[in-house]
C-alpha cells in the first residue's frame, strides 16, 4: 500500500513516530505492506517546528491508497495549492488521514462536510466553528468516519495508525506492533482525550496521595475513613481539603475514577459488564449502568458498542 504523509510548514516531528508503526508492520510482516513517501506541496526541504528539515517529494497526481496530513502545534494556514491538491487526490485515495491539527486543512478541502472528526481538545471549538457541517467530538483520541480518519493529538496518531494496520491486516498484526513498539496500551478510538486524575489535579500531595490510593484499589468500599487514613487526615479535615482543591467531594471522585476504568475495559476487552462491574468496584451492573448515565449520559453496553472491533486488542 502506497502511504503518502504530506508535511506542512512547521510541522510537528512526531508525525514520523505514528508512520514508524507502518515500518514496524513491514518488519514482522517480512515484506513491504507499507510503502510511505513524504510529500510537501511543492517537494525539497521543509522545517519542522523544532527547526529539523526533511527532505520530501512533490505532491503531485499520483495515486495513494492512504494519505496523511501532518501539521504543527498552531491551526495550520491551508495554501490554494495544498487544498486543490489534497481535494484532488482525495477522490482516488482510499483514506486520508489528519493527525491532530492538521484536520483543518481537510476541512478546508471540503473533506470534513458530513463527517465526524476529531482534534485537539484546546480547538476542537474553533474546529466546529470554522466547519459547521462537520461533527465535531473532542472526547475522542481518534474518529474513522468511512474514508476519512482523524486524531485528536500528536501522540494519538500513532493510536490511529496502528488502528489503520488493524483495519488492513487484522487484531494481532496491531497488537504486535503495538507491543513492538512498547505501547503501554493499545487505545482505542473511542477512549477519551481526558483523564480524571488529570481533571482533578491538585499540588496538594496529600489529596493526591488519597487519589491514587483510590485508583489502586478500586474494588475496595474506599470509604472517607479509607481515603483519609491515605491522606494522613482526619475525615473532616480531608474532605474539607479535598473539595476545596478539587471542586468536588471524594464520593463524586472515586464513582469518576471507576467510570474511567471501566469504560477502558468496555473499549479494550470482552470481559462480561458484569466482571467489568465487580473489577472496579461497582456493586453490581446497574450501579454501574446508572453512573455512566450520570458521567456520560449512555450505558456501558452503548459505549461497548460505540467502541467497534478497533476496540478489540
Amino acid at each position: 500500500m502506497k502511504i503518502g504523509l504530506v508535511l506542512c510548514p512547521d510541522f510537528h516531528p512526531i508525525c514520523f513516530g505514528a508512520v514508524a508503526a507502518f515500518d514496524v508492520a513491514n518488519k514482522h510482516a517480512g515484506k513491504k505492506l507499507y510503502d510511505v513517501h513524504v510529500l510537501s506541496e511543492e517537494g525539497g526541504l521543509v522545517a519542522s517546528t523544532s527547526g529539523m528539515q526533511v527532505m520530501t517529494e512533490a505532491f503531485d497526481t499520483a495515486i495513494y491508497d492512504t494519505l496523511i496530513v501532518a501539521s504543527g502545534m498552531d491551526v495550520p494556514t491551508s495554501s490554494p495549492g495544498l487544498v486543490r491538491l489534497l481535494r484532488e487526490a482525495a477522490s482516488d485515495a482510499r483514506r486520508v488521514v489528519a493527525i491532530c491539527l492538521g484536520a483543518f486543512i481537510l476541512g478546508d478541502a471540503g473533506l470534513l462536510n458530513g463527517r465526524r472528526a476529531t482534534t485537539h481538545w484546546r480547538y476542537a471549538k474553533s474546529l466546529q466553528e470554522r466547519f459547521p457541517s462537520c461533527t465535531v467530538d473532542m472526547d475522542k483520541i481518534y474518529i474513522a468516519d468511512g474514508p476519512i480518519w482523524t486524531s485528536a493529538g500528536m501522540t494519538a496518531g500513532i493510536d490511529l495508525v496502528v488502528g489503520l494496520i488493524e483495519r488492513d491486516h487484522g487484531v494481532e498484526a496491531a497488537r504486535t506492533v503495538a507491543k513492538s513498539m512498547v505501547m503501554y496500551h493499545r487505545r482505542s478510538g473511542g477512549q477519551s482525550q481526558h483523564s480524571t486524575l488529570l481533571d482533578l489535579g491538585t499540588n496538594e500531595d496529600r489529596v493526591q496521595r488519597a487519589l491514587n490510593f483510590a485508583r489502586q484499589n478500586l474494588t475496595r468500599n474506599l470509604s472517607i475513613d479509607d481515603l483519609a487514613e491515605a491522606a494522613a487526615l482526619s475525615p473532616r479535615q480531608f474532605t474539607r481539603l479535598f473539595r476545596a482543591e478539587t471542586g468536588t467531594t471524594p464520593a463524586k471522585a472515586v464513582e469518576a475514577l471507576r467510570v474511567e476504568a471501566a469504560k477502558l475495559m468496555l473499549e479494550q476487552s470482552r470481559l462480561p459488564i458484569e466482571v467489568i462491574a465487580r473489577e472496579t468496584g461497582f456493586a453490581n451492573r446497574e450501579r454501574m449502568r446508572l453512573a455512566f448515565v450520570r458521567v456520560h449520559g449512555e450505558a456501558p453496553k452503548a459505549i461497548r458498542n460505540e467502541a467497534g472491533p478497533l476496540a478489540v486488542l
